[in-house]
């Protein structure tokens, strides 16, 4: 695995602390500014309609430029996000430059995992996308509950300048160590709006909507369901979901590993185990060390569907995958909304803390429906040359790890 990989990884770290500790800082964010906490949950999303804005219109724009300077100038640009985060001096500005913050991050993680891909051979692609989204991982141990102690000792702005160094920090190492990667020859704003005609693709997304719904459906609601149920202390909430960041990285190295094997299987193996550490939590979560166990065994099957699906989404995006790439990253953000929702909606009807929980391993289940359908009618059709290829591989005639290949007969009637 080459060292350009922990350059993206930084970037990566740097992005989902700030995503995530604005949840554990709204309450001092909320004090300083002089408004409510349910106001100031309006930073979170304000992010995330960032994330959707961003994803696309950046890629675009930056369809033909070459692939490492779109990297460190969406770096720079989260930089500068976060730093008009530190020095905002109302709420209405902050809210105007969280949205900012969050307009290059689906654009990063799209363009990142495509140069991750390109920067090994094509058996380890997936792991060395995995490697990129660590960064995202690590934060949720390390970077999340740093920020949220500083925070509280020296106040949120302090947090936002730490995310600030370890972004520019990030954008240096970017210049420094990826080495220049230019745009495929198809690149542009028509090849990669063509490459949603394939109906793989939309597929792919589904499963990300609908079943990493079932994630967010209980992570949202985690806390309560560790208080109220499984009767942990208020200290030590932030702890069991620093166990829950070491699943997701786990998760994300053996979904990596996984699915350069064999990419169908891992996929459709890993919205199976979704469901299943789901539903058994609501049983495990009466006792704490059994719920604090089972965490570990969300945050792994969760997170094991990340490398899988973005490398899948690479694969059938052809040679105009950046775009593609970077639609995941709003269809996590989709997928967040939509568990939210619905693990709230059960709670409302009152039944109960873990039901969340359920609501989430049926969501994932359906996951498991949708990356089965779609496998068992991609080894029906006739497989293209294109389905054999992760951006731009079927013009070396390599297969892919896990997935059918054809015979030259079928390849010459497709």
């Amino acid at each position: 695995m080459p060292l350009a990989l922990v350059a993206l990884a930084i970037t990566a770290f740097a992005i989902g602390t700030t995503e995530f500790a604005a949840m554990g800082l709204l309450p001092q964010i909320a004090d300083s500014l002089d408004v409510s906490i349910p106001h100031a949950g309006w930073l979170i999303s304000m992010y995330a309609i960032g994330v959707v804005i961003g994803a696309p219109l950046l890629t675009v724009g930056a369809a033909r430029l070459p692939r490492k300077t779109v990297l460190v100038g969406l770096a720079a640009l989260f930089t500068a996000g976060n730093l008009l985060c530190a020095v905002a001096p109302n709420f209405g500005f902050l809210a105007a430059a969280r949205l900012i913050a969050g307009l290059p991050h689906g654009a990063f993680f799209g363009a990142g995992a495509v140069a991750a891909a390109e920067l090994v051979a094509p058996h380890l692609r997936a792991r060395a996308v995995s490697v990129m989204f660590s960064g995202l991982t690590v934060a949720n141990i390390l970077g999340v509950p740093v920020a949220t102690l500083l925070g509280q000792h020296l106040g949120w702005r302090a947090a936002m300048l730490v995310v600030v160094v370890i972004g520019l920090l990030g954008a240096l190492a970017i210049a420094r160590l990826v080495p220049q990667l230019p745009t495929h020859p198809g690149g542009g704003v028509r090849n990669e709006l063509a490459a949603f005609g394939n109906r793989q693709l939309w597929y792919a997304l589904a499963t990300v909507v609908f079943g990493c719904a079932g994630l967010f459906a209980c992570y949202s609601y985690i806390t309560p369901v560790l208080t109220e149920v499984a009767g942990f202390a208020d200290s030590s909430v932030t702890v069991i979901l620093a166990l829950f960041g070491v699943g997701m990285t786990i998760g994300n190295a053996i979904g990596g590993y996984a699915a350069d094997r064999a990419l169908r299987p891992s996929l459709c193996a890993s919205f199976l185990a979704m469901s299943g550490a789901l539903a058994l939590f609501a049983v495990t979560s009466h006792a704490r060390w059994s719920a604090a166990l089972t965490v570990v065994l969300i945050g792994m099957a969760g997170f094991a569907t990340v490398p899988t699906v973005q490398t899948l989404v690479i694969q059938k995006a052809r040679s105009a995958p950046t775009l593609a790439s970077a639609t995941v990253q709003g269809a996590f953000n989709l997928a967040n909304a939509q568990g939210a929702f619905y693990g709230g909606l059960a709670l409302s009807f009152g039944f109960g803390w873990t039901s969340p929980t359920l609501v989430g391993a049926g969501l994932a289940f359906i996951g498991f429906l949708i990356a089965a359908g779609a496998w068992a009618a991609d080894r029906k059709a006739p497989v293209a040359v294109a389905d054999r290829a992760v951006a731009g591989e079927a013009m070396a005639g390599e297969p892919v790890a896990g997935e059918p290949v054809a015979d030259e007969s079928a390849v010459a009637a497709h």
